[in-house]
């Protein structure tokens, strides 16, 4: 029980970090945007995220994963993380969580 009590703190941080992250060329964080697939944690605390990017040919891409990827590893508790991105399935508006839908205007 307290092993899943540990997973859900720290996913709650990733989680929290995550969402201080943008896109550069949108004003919403990589997780509202839906850009996060998938959040793992070994029970060895080794991270590995899934994520995509609105467009393929991405100018930022590589900073956008560098950030992730720090951003994540300086989480207290955290031993490794892995950032693999993914274009499958394609990144569309229909991800976008509530919050990301006000900010841009569309809800």
């Amino acid at each position: 029980m307290e092993e899943k009590k540990e997973y859900l703190q720290l996913e709650s941080e990733i989680v929290k970090v995550l969402k201080t992250i943008y896109d550069p060329e949108i004003p919403v964080n990589i997780y509202d945007l839906g850009l996060i697939y998938d959040i793992n944690i070994s029970d060895k605390n080794e991270v590995k995220i899934e994520m995509t990017l609105t467009a393929p040919n991405c100018p930022v891409a590589d900073d956008i994963l560098l950030n992730v990827k720090q951003q994540v590893s300086f989480i207290e508790g955290i031993k490794s993380t892995d950032v693999n991105l993914v274009f499958d399935p394609p990144w569309d508006q229909s991800m976008l969580s509530e919050e990301a839908l006000l900010e841009l205007g569309m809800l």
